[in-house]
């Protein structure tokens, strides 16, 4: 009986290895495997296309938000459901009480905390102030030039060339960018507000969502229009986008406007236009791709025009502009840090900062500008009002035009050069009608100009 199971044990041994070295049967599982696998690298390969688009990417982005934003809206809407601020007790309730409801108290006094009023007559010496003009200016020039020529190389030049004839490994994800900013602006904020007393804070806290959500997308556009259009007409476009504001209010709020500003804003769609239908299309071809520029820069206009406008509704509530600062940067490391980490790109920017550490650098730069350059915004403001801060920043515009065409060899022809004067004459001209404007006024009113 055994030797019997001996036998029938060798003979199905043999039976399977036969089996296994049978090339039929090898190659009938290459027929059957081999398409499925190229199916799947055919898969992988249209996603990778597909992720190459930047309307696809952008889907992406709102649907990792929205991942956050959907439930935030149900908790508070249950929170309020309930009465939460009458029955809720416990170690969470402080937390949800400011995030929900905050103390709502509307006021345009911080009186919590002794802040002097900006008085020109009475703030010191004439070389004390020249002196803090001059600090002023060359913190917001030395921080956003340096900014713009780092955005413009992070986004349009490749990393890990050994030599020219090399094509190197260029970064694509525009949003861990807006990350490595606001995690840092959240953090030097943050700072601010512990180091320096602050008014009591009335908002709720998701009310800056609002403008988080929308001064991300703005940031994601001007970083991913720098893949299809030039540095400098981003800039030129920047400056213009006084245009569609007047357009809007005009057909909105049916607000009316007094003819130096529809004189400025005739000049400044002459300038942008001499410069766009003038310039040289080497490195941006395809109309296609100039299409997609424009329409990103669209995007962006309207995104920042809300952010602001949000903004200007939230300081009514008692808040400062660097508690501003910290409660839209808080939101914005929430939605870019989710939708990174569900999208998987957080770890893979994170191994391209490994690999190329000169991106690393200039990334963490970068981030450093853009913190250093709100805080200067904010003092420049205090101090010297918002007339001398848009003459600074007009300044720095037709200088990081001028930097990025002599670092990044933009050519600019006679017209569009021409062009570009024209706008700049103009953004001048509306800073000094306002000038002039607000003096021939018995009581003018105070009036921030976004730019």
């Amino acid at each position: 009986m055994e030797v019997g199971t001996y036998y029938a044990d060798a003979s199905n041994r043999s039976f399977g290895i036969a089996f296994i070295l049978n090339p039929k049967l090898w190659s009938g599982l290459v027929l059957i495997l081999l398409p499925s696998t190229l199916a799947a690298d055919k898969e992988s390969s249209l996603l990778q296309d597909w992720h190459d688009v930047w309307l696809f990417r952008f889907f992406l982005n709102v649907l990792g938000y929205a991942t956050i934003i959907i439930p935030g809206y149900f908790l508070i809407g249950y929170f309020k459901r309930i009465n939460y601020l009458e029955t809720g007790r416990g170690i969470c309730y402080p937390v949800i009480k400011a995030c929900v409801f905050g103390s709502e108290s509307k006021t345009g006094l911080l009186d919590d905390v002794s802040i002097a009023p900006r008085n020109d007559a009475d703030s010191g010496s004439s070389a004390r102030q020249a002196f803090k003009l001059v600090f002023c200016a060359a913190g917001l020039q030395t921080s956003y030039l340096t900014w713009g020529v780092l955005q413009e190389r992070v986004m349009t030049r490749s990393y890990g060339a050994s030599n020219p004839e090399e094509e190197g490994e260029r970064f694509k994800d525009s949003q861990f960018l807006v990350f490595m900013n606001r995690i840092l602006a959240l953090t030097v904020s943050g700072l601010w507000c512990l180091l320096f007393k602050q008014p009591r804070h009335g908002a709720p806290m998701y009310k800056y969502s609002f403008a988080s959500l929308s001064n991300v997308l703005s940031s994601w556009c001007q970083y991913e229009a720098l893949k299809y259009i030039s540095f400098p007409t981003q800039v030129l476009a920047k400056a213009s986008k006084v245009i569609p504001v007047m357009l809007m209010s005009k057909i909105v709020s049916h607000k009316s406007y007094e003819y130096w500003e529809y004189l400025t804003a005739a000049l400044i769609s002459l300038g942008v236009s001499m410069f766009l239908l003038t310039s040289t299309t080497g490195k941006h071809p395809s109309t296609v791709t100039t299409f997609s520029g424009v329409v990103i820069l669209v995007g962006y206009i309207v995104f920042d025009s809300f952010t602001s406008n949000w903004q200007d509704n939230l300081f009514k509530c008692k808040m400062s502009s660097v508690q501003m600062m910290f409660g839209v940067n808080l939101f914005s490391c929430l939605f870019t840090v989710g939708s990174l980490l569900e999208q998987g790109a957080f770890f893979d920017s994170l191994a391209f900062m490994t690999r190329h550490s000169e991106f690393a650098f200039h990334a963490v730069l970068l981030s450093v500008c853009s913190a250093c350059g709100q805080l200067f915004i904010f003092y420049t403001i205090a101090q010297f009002g918002a007339a001398i801060f848009t003459i600074i920043m007009t300044l720095r515009q037709a200088i990081a035009i001028l930097l990025s065409c002599f670092l990044y060899g933009h050519a600019v022809t006679m017209v569009g050069g021409f062009g570009m004067v024209v706008v700049f004459l103009a953004l001048f001209l509306r800073v000094y009608a306002r000038i002039r404007m607000k003096a021939g006024r018995r009581a003018p009113q105070p009036q921030v100009q976004k730019v």
